[in-house]
Formats: structure tokens, sequence, C-alpha cells
């Protein structure tokens, strides 16, 4: 284990009823609270520390009140990196004291979603931090299904798999063959995600972004990725592709307008994955969608599959996030820091809440 956590079966730790919690009150008013403590784990039940917390998009736009799936108040947080303190009776994949990912989307099973294996997009779902109580806090209840252990990976790498996960997930929507353009638009967390991912699939990736930072910390990534500023990439993504436009186009800003204008760069029998998230309606000129037959797809949180891919490459260091994490801060001083990262001109790449 690294030297960052020591685990807490090597702290004394005095059970109290209650513990401390990040709560979002309502758009822009973060909270710490004194919130029960879990109970003991049932049946397929995992009680967990909370080591690691990534704050990711979601999060800010949460902040910001303009998450569309969001309800206030709520504990946000789901990119977890913890470690199991007790599991309850029929808990066989997870033992105390191993340091786990989190799968953060709690699925029905029931439903046709779910029956077909796509449990990302359950008609019941609900993802931790989001539509349910999240994981800023300083221990959870999951169910132990959903952690994914590894003795090989350090809890800051596993706090970033989900991130990765939702990149991953994206580019096997998206189908990718070897050798072609894919053009990924936003250059954030889920941005490098999907630029990693889709050159982990062979793609000839180009990623383009208004901001040159954010470009030149995506080339230091990837190797050979062509980077874009946003005022330069018409012209040059015509010279790249010899004026055909990329065949793929991957869209991970969360901008209406950058989705609309991803959608007018794709190729003539290509297609365009939308992995970002905004709250309105997308909309686009029927014939023009009709005439060059474009195949339209949406991208949603990830399923298990993606988990094991995810862990594996980073397992094996084909995937490399050790530059990713720019900031940290306690988790007292989360309701300080969290509107600070949340500004365009923060600098930060990926942020993390540290629990001991």
């Amino acid at each position: 284990m690294e030297a960052f956590w020591h685990g807490a079966s090597d702290q004394t730790h005095e059970k109290s009823e209650h513990m401390k919690s990040v709560v979002l009150q309502a758009p822009e008013r973060l909270e710490i609270q004194e919130i029960p403590e879990p109970s003991a784990p049932g049946p397929g039940e995992a009680l967990v520390q909370v080591v690691r917390i990534g704050v990711c998009g979601t999060d800010y736009h949460a902040w910001r009140g303009k998450q569309p799936f969001f309800s206030y108040p709520r504990l946000p947080g789901h990119e977890l990196g913890v470690e199991v303190l007790q599991t309850g009776a029929e808990v066989e994949t997870v033992s105390p004291g191993q340091i786990c990912a989190v799968e953060p989307y709690l699925n029905c099973g029931k439903c046709l979603a779910c029956r077909k294996g796509k449990t990302n997009c359950c008609t019941s779902l609900q993802v931790l931090g989001v539509h349910c109580e999240g994981g800023m806090c300083e221990r959870l209840l999951v169910p132990a299904r959903k952690l994914y252990p590894s003795d090989k990976l350090n809890v800051e790498q596993l706090a970033l798999v989900e991130t990765l996960c939702i990149g991953a997930h994206a580019v096997r929507r998206a189908s990718i063959e070897k050798g072609e353009f894919a053009l990924i638009a936003g250059a954030g967390p889920i941005g490098l995600a999907v630029a990693q991912c889709a050159q982990m699939a062979g793609a000839r990736v180009i990623v383009t972004d208004i901001s040159r930072n954010r470009l030149e910390f995506c080339s230091s990534l990837l190797n050979d990725g062509i980077m874009l500023p946003a005022e330069e990439a018409e012209e040059e993504l015509k010279r790249i592709t010899q004026g055909d436009g990329p065949l793929l186009v991957m869209d991970a800003t969360g901008s209406m307008e950058s989705m609309q204008a991803s959608l007018a760069r794709v190729a003539s029998g290509g297609r365009m994955v939308c992995v970002g998230l905004f709250q309105g309606n997308f909309s686009f000129s029927d014939p023009e969608f009709h005439r060059r037959e474009i195949t339209l797809l949406a991208s949603r949180n990830a399923v298990p599959q993606d988990f094991h891919t995810v862990m594996n490459a980073l397992e094996q260091g084909t995937l490399k996030v050790d530059k990713w994490i720019t900031h940290r801060a306690p988790l007292q001083n989360a309701p300080h820091m969290i509107p600070q990262w949340a500004a365009p001109n923060s600098g930060v790449i990926k942020a993390l809440i540290t629990n001991g």
C-alpha cells in the first residue's frame, strides 16, 4: 500500500454514534454536518471506510444547480476509494481490510434494461450522490457486489476508476475500428478518460478544447494524440482528415453549443456519441442528419464489464492516471474548496477529498 493510506486496521478507531459528512443543502450551499453512523451490514452488504472521494463534473453541476437528475438536500460523492471494514452474511467477494473501487449505480436487477445487462440505464436507477445519499462522508453501507478490490492499485487510483469507466463505456458504445479518426470534444476528466480509452481501442485520437492548458495536459497522457484549440478546429480537422471529417465524434463537454458543433463535424456515414450531459434539449436539422445517415448514440454511466476492463488496464499500466490528481483537501474543508475548484480558472484537472 502507498504511504498516504495505512488502512483502518492500522489506526485506532473509536466508534461513535455520528460521523462527519458534507451536505449540499441547495445550489451553492455546502455544509459539514454530523449524521448517524451506518448500521451493521446486512446480508450481501459491506460497511466501508471512505478514504478518497473524487470531485467530478456532476458534483460541480449539482453545486451550481444545473445537474438534471439531482435533488436537494443531498450528500454528494460517487467516485470512491474505500476500505472494507465489515461484511454481512453471504458476502464472499470482499473481506475486511481490502481496498476497493465502488460502482455507484444501484440497479433493480429486474427491469428490461437490467435483464439485458444494461444495468447502467436501469429504469429505477439510483446513483450514489445523485439520486440517493453518496459517499462524501466517513463511512458508508454498500452492496458488496458493487465493490471491486485490488491488491495492486492504491486507494487514489481506485477513486478514479469510476471516471475512467465512463470513458471506457462510451468507447465501447462507439465500436471503434482500428486506425479511424476519433474526435473527442472536451479535455476535462471525462474527455481524458474517453481519449485514453479510445487510443487503447486503436483510434487515431484528436482532442479539441477551449483551454490550451487542458490540451497540453491531455497531450502529455497520449501517444501521438492531436490537440486542436477550439478556434483552430474547423480548418485543422479538414486538413487532418483530407476533407472527409472524422467518422467518430465523442462529445464530453456537457455543452449544448459544443454538442451541436460536434454533430456538424461527423463525416458522412459516421457516428456521434454524446458522453456529456446538459440540462435542456439537443436539437438538429433532420434533413442534414438523414443526408449523412449519422448514427447518434447516448452513453450513460458504465456496466460491470467496464469496471473490470479499467481495473485490468490500470493494473497492467496501460492506463495511467498518476498525473491526473492536481488538488486535494480533507473532508472538513470540502465546503470551502469545492466552490474554488469549480471556478473555470482554477487549474483543476482532478480534485480529491481525503479522509484519513
